[in-house]
C-alpha cells in the first residue's frame, strides 16, 4: 500500500534520515516496532552499499587469484597419484621381502598387506541400511581377497566386556559392538571405534572377518570374500553363539537363516 504522505514523484532522502538508535544495544531485545518508509529506505540503502563494497572486494580478490598461476588437480590425476603411491609401497614391500629373505627371515605376506591397507585406505561411506540402522558401503570396486577395513576399538579383557555389555543394556544401547578376539581379549568399539563397527550381518556375506597377528599384536581385519562393486553394502557373518533368545535376521539374502544366533 502506497504511503499517502509521499507523492509518486517524491523519494525519501536516505542520507538525511537518521537510523534508529537502539537503547539496549540490540534490536532483538526491543521487540517488534513499526518503522516509516524513509527509515526502510535508509536501511536498504545502507545494506546495498555494504553489499556492493563486499562484492567489489570479492571481485578484486578473484581477479588476483585468477592472475596467479594455479595448479589444478583433477580426479583423474588424483587416481593416478594414488596408483603411484600404491606402486611405490609395493616396491618398498618387495625390497623388504628381499632383505628379509637374504637374512633368512620368514617375511609375512599379511604384514605387507596390512601396511598397504593402512597406507591406501579403501573408499567407504556409511548410510542407512535396509538390514539394520546404519551400514557401510563401498565407494570403489574391491577385488576378492583384498583387505577392506580393520575393526578398530578398545581392547579389553573378556571379564570387563561382560560387565560393559550389561551396562550398555541398562543404558538402552541396543546394538552390540563387542568383537571377541580370543578367550581373553575383546575389542569394544561402542564408544571408541571406526567405520568398521557399522558393518551389518548377512547370512550370505561378501566379506569375512579374520584375526591376524601383526608385530605380536592381534588385529581384526575384514576381507572381501568376493568382488565387491561400487555401492554394494559391506557385510559379514557375525557367527553369534547359539542361544535360546533369538535375534531376528533381516539380511534378506536367499540363504538367510532367520536369526543371528
Amino acid at each position: 500500500v502506497q504511503n499517502p504522505s509521499l507523492s509518486s514523484t517524491q523519494e525519501p532522502d536516505a542520507e538525511q534520515t537518521p537510523l534508529r538508535t537502539h537503547v539496549t544495544g540490540s534490536a532483538r531485545t526491543e521487540g517488534f516496532y513499526k518503522i516509516t518508509h524513509a527509515e526502510k529506505a535508509a536501511y536498504v540503502t545502507q545494506y546495498q552499499s555494504r553489499t556492493t563494497n563486499a562484492e567489489a572486494t570479492a571481485a578484486q580478490e578473484l581477479l588476483l587469484e585468477e592472475s596467479k598461476p594455479q595448479h589444478i588437480t583433477s580426479s583423474r590425476s588424483n587416481r593416478a597419484n594414488a596408483r603411484r603411491r600404491a606402486q611405490g609401497l609395493e616396491e618398498i614391500n618387495q625390497v623388504q621381502r628381499a632383505v628379509a629373505l637374504s637374512k633368512g627371515e620368514a617375511a609375512s605376506e599379511l604384514t605387507f598387506k596390512f601396511n598397504q591397507l593402512q597406507t591406501r585406505k579403501k573408499h567407504l561411506r556409511f548410510a542407512r541400511s535396509p538390514i539394520h540402522d546404519w551400514g557401510l558401503y563401498a565407494m570403489e570396486r574391491i577385488s576378492r581377497g583384498e583387505m577392506v577395513i580393520e575393526y578398530v576399538g578398545e581392547v579389553i579383557r573378556a571379564q570387563v566386556a561382560e560387565k560393559r555389555e550389561k551396562a550398555y543394556e541398562r543404558q538402552g544401547i541396543g546394538s552390540s559392538y563387542l568383537f571377541r578376539i580370543d578367550e581373553d581379549l575383546v575389542v569394544d568399539a561402542t564408544k571408541k571405534g571406526n567405520l568398521g563397527r557399522l558393518i551389518n550381518h548377512s547370512c550370505d556375506p561378501n566379506c569375512t572377518a579374520k584375526i591376524i597377528t601383526i608385530s605380536g599384536e592381534k588385529k581384526i581385519v575384514i576381507y572381501a570374500k568376493q568382488d565387491i562393486e561400487l555401492g554394494d553394502e559391506i557385510t559379514y557373518d557375525y557367527h553369534f553363539p547359539f542361544e535360546q533368545d533369538k535375534i531376528p535376521c533381516l539380511c534378506g539374502s536367499a540363504k538367510c537363516r532367520g536369526f543371528l544366533n
